[in-house]
């Protein structure tokens, strides 16, 4: 089981999000006295009976003028069973590009639903976009139960609700939780008031859900970043190559192969963190030396020589288009950032607009406006090396930046042709 889980919460405005992070950060005592001490005095002076445990979050000004989270927050913290990164996500559908970012690397997400409303527009969108993002885990936390008399009844039309919905989505573990964020119910320990629950705290599900089969462990995939080269007469003879690797493993020894060049080599020495290793895994930062003094720069890609990704300059993908300034049209420019490799893109397509509500495939679509999610078909100037989102998160995923602006316009999701 891994030591550390990324998570994120997602949902709709109001649902309780914030809340809940500020119980559990309160009843796992991973806050201090004097931040206690600060919440509760600023919610006595807007009137509140107790303290307001979203406050402990939602640290922009205007998020605690409004009531509503803009940024994502992230907040740490740690159990004896494991360590917690927390992405508390935007729920206003102006926010939503705020909320792809938070859920983007994650390996759970949690999505409030209000028992009183149940499945909301929000909960969709967030839903179909943890499901595009291909977040591991499903948390459907059904918040405020006390509002709704702790009724079983109540939960069980939120899993219909929700059920019916996702059947067309792709998610892989999906986990119902009934909870009072407000009052701590099944958050971090089981309620007494709701004993027809016969399922874990949300801590405790947190605590056990197992990662470690959540990464791929076979491609092995390492994308250059940088080239050291120190100029010393001591190390004139050094040449490392820097990066995170993006799946599977590489240990000293391993015979590998140099995209684009497709030139063989053999991994001479790995150096991590704490010194030099014997063998580098998805997601460690690494600087990998080779035996042979081949030509490698950024952008580049060390895989093994039986296991390549699809080497292309033509890709399918999903998107959601974050630009709020003009919208995604066929035929126009923009700069691609996939791993560690830079290129210039044209939208050659667009395929379809997907409804949020029904899911229904607008093949009419000319544009893609703010939030909006479609299937789009690009060029690239150069060739990427890429695999199917659902195999690989990183070598998968991309972004789309503005040329003029350098903003970062959309994230993308590359899909298998068919798919």
């Amino acid at each position: 089981m891994s030591t550390t889980l990324k998570f994120a919460t997602v949902g709709s405005v109001d649902d309780g999000k914030s809340t809940l992070i500020g119980r559990l950060l309160l009843d796992s005592k991973a806050i201090f006295d004097d931040q206690l001490e600060h919440i509760t005095a600023v919610s006595r002076r807007r009137g509140d009976d107790v303290a307001d445990l979203a406050l402990l979050t939602d640290g922009l000004r205007a998020e605690r003028e409004q009531g509503i989270t803009i940024d994502v927050a992230y907040r740490y913290f740690a159990t004896p069973r494991r360590s917690f990164v927390i992405a508390d996500c935007p729920g206003h559908i102006q926010y939503t590009r705020n909320m792809v970012t938070g859920a983007s690397n994650v390996d759970l997400a949690i999505v409030m639903v209000d028992a009183r409303h149940g499945v909301v527009e929000q909960t969709r969108r967030h839903t179909l976009l943890v499901s595009l993002l291909g977040v591991p885990h499903l948390v459907i936390c059904v918040n405020k139960m006390d509002l709704v008399g702790n009724d079983e009844a109540a939960f069980q039309a939120v899993i219909d609700q929700f059920t019916e919905f996702a059947a067309k989505l792709e998610l892989r573990d999906v986990t119902f939780i009934p909870i009072s964020a407000l009052n701590g119910d099944n958050v971090v320990d089981r309620s007494p008031d709701m004993p027809w629950y016969q399922g874990t705290s949300l801590l405790r599900h947190l605590e056990t859900v197992y990662t470690a089969s959540d990464h791929n462990l076979i491609d092995t995939r390492f994308p250059v970043q940088y080239v050291i080269r120190p100029r010393t007469t001591e190390h004139h003879d050094f040449r490392g190559y820097a990066g995170t690797m993006a799946g599977g493993s590489l240990r000293v020894g391993d015979d590998v192969v140099v995209l684009p060049s497709g030139l063989p080599t053999t991994v001479a020495a790995i150096d991590g963190f704490d010194g030099p290793c014997t063998e580098a895994r998805s997601g460690d930062a690494v600087v990998v030396r080779l035996t042979d003094h081949v030509d490698v720069s950024r952008g580049d890609m060390i895989v093994r020589p039986n296991n390549h990704p699809v080497v292309t300059q033509d890709l399918d993908a999903m998107i959601c288009w974050m630009d709020d300034r003009a919208p995604l049209r066929p035929r126009a420019m923009y700069t691609l950032q996939h791993t560690t490799r830079t290129v210039r893109a044209v939208v050659t397509d667009l395929r379809y607009e997907l409804d949020i509500s029904t899911l229904h495939r607008n093949t009419e679509a000319t544009e893609l406006g703010l939030n909006a999610i479609g299937r789009i078909a690009l060029h690239t100037t150069a060739p990427l090396f890429v695999d199917d989102y659902h195999r690989n998160r990183t070598t998968g995923g991309f972004i789309l930046i503005d040329e003029q602006t350098n903003a970062t316009v959309a994230a993308g999701m590359i899909a298998e042709r068919g798919r």
